[in-house]
């Protein structure tokens, strides 16, 4: 994401790459604790996970405020000049590494609709030149959503592109009950207005239709917002799942350890839900 300091004092190298974030080293988590499914903000979660299974249980019966916890400083970020500056030249890379790419694509060719399914429609929003899916998938209307034209054009999987920063207009620009699947891979972390994208999400998700939000624990963290970057991996599980919860509409989020090898490559984590039949 946008980075501008990054491009006065930085060489091309480092602008390019996502930094990791920072590890912090805690004990470790053999269970998730109660305050944290009552939200309790103090708590602490450790950065990296060493056992898979922690996060899975991190979404289950939680009871959720009947606020939306966060405020408007939880949003903010370090760098917040307009993100079209970062996008205006393509980046032709990768943010996470390749056990990390293949265990989210091995994820998606378990949930996606078989290739070449008719009348299926699926939005990969925050895309650019890559979207991870299955090697040779298709269907009839993949529709990628991002900042940088040229990326898109060299996305072989979409059908179509459209161009537009979410963090300035939330508002998607398709039809009610258009899509049967929105992923979004590794770029939940940079929206600032995420209550209005979820919604918007789920406005236009056929009723049943699965929403795919996967992270791992690196970033642009100048443009990241705060709460992000200062708390923990099981920590960004209970965020994105906030963002289904309150925006409304969504069946109760679930979150899935998808990390290929915990401790010797980049983790993989994946909070999903669909959209309710009454929404």
């Amino acid at each position: 994401m946008s980075r501008m300091i990054s491009l006065l004092v930085l060489p091309q190298q480092q602008q390019i790459y996502p930094c990791r974030l920072p590890t912090i080293h805690t004990r470790a988590a053999n269970s998730v604790s109660e305050s944290q499914r009552k939200w309790k903000i103090g708590f602490k979660a450790p950065r990296r996970l060493g056992k898979k299974g922690v996060i899975e249980e991190v979404l289950k019966n939680v009871d959720w405020p009947q606020q939306f916890p966060f405020k408007e400083e939880d949003f903010q970020r370090f760098d917040e000049s307009p993100d079209s500056l970062f996008y205006d030249a393509p980046r032709f890379v990768t943010h996470i590494d390749d056990p990390a790419i293949a265990a989210l694509t091995k994820y998606y060719s378990k949930v996606f609709p078989p290739s070449n399914t008719p009348g299926i429609c699926i939005l990969d929003m925050c895309s650019s030149w890559v979207s991870h899916f299955p090697k040779g998938y298709k269907q009839a209307c993949i529709v990628g959503l991002g900042m940088n034209e040229e990326e898109l054009k060299r996305n072989p999987v979409l059908t179509e592109y459209v161009v537009q920063d979410l963090n300035l207009n939330p508002k998607l620009p398709f039809e009610d009950n258009s899509f049967d699947v929105i992923s979004n891979a590794v770029s939940v972390d940079y929206l600032s207005k995420p209550i209005e994208v979820f919604k918007e999400m789920c406005r236009i998700l056929k009723p049943g239709g699965l929403a795919i939000m996967s992270f791992s624990n690196r970033c642009f963290w100048t443009k990241a917002i705060s709460i992000w970057t200062s708390t923990g991996d099981a920590d960004h599980v209970m965020i994105v799942g906030s963002y289904f919860h309150y925006s409304g509409g969504f069946e109760p989020p679930q979150a899935v350890d998808i990390s290929p090898n915990p401790g010797r490559s980049d983790p993989m984590y994946v909070v999903y839900s669909t959209k309710a039949s009454t929404a």
